[in-house]
């Protein structure tokens, strides 16, 4: 049985990064470094997922998560909703190919 899904998003989704430099550390009042300190990561690190070039890891997101009082699951699936997004951008035109099967 399937689910059709022919909405899809028209935006790319909000990296993780731009969550955390937009939003996380001015509510904070953190720099990078302090938050790379903080994290126990170094300040490169910090400063690429920041500029949305690194993606979140399944570790980053136990330590954001910890630092931030809330889930590493919040991290990972904003960082998925951004990688499926692009995946999909980049498959458009194969995928559109693809004829979906019919239930016997």
């Amino acid at each position: 049985m399937a689910i059709s899904n022919t909405g899809g998003m028209k935006r790319r989704p909000t990296h993780p990064g731009e969550m955390l430099r937009e939003d996380f550390l001015p509510d904070y009042d953190l720099t990078v470094t302090r938050l790379a300190e903080a994290l126990g990561v170094s300040r490169q690190s910090v400063n690429e997922l920041l500029r949305e070039r690194r993606a979140v890891s399944p570790e980053m997101a136990i330590r954001l998560g910890r630092l931030f009082g809330n889930s590493p699951e919040f991290w990972l699936n904003a960082q998925r909703a951004v990688d499926l997004w692009e995946a999909g951008q980049a498959l458009k035109k194969e995928v559109s190919r693809i004829r979906p099967l019919d239930a016997a």
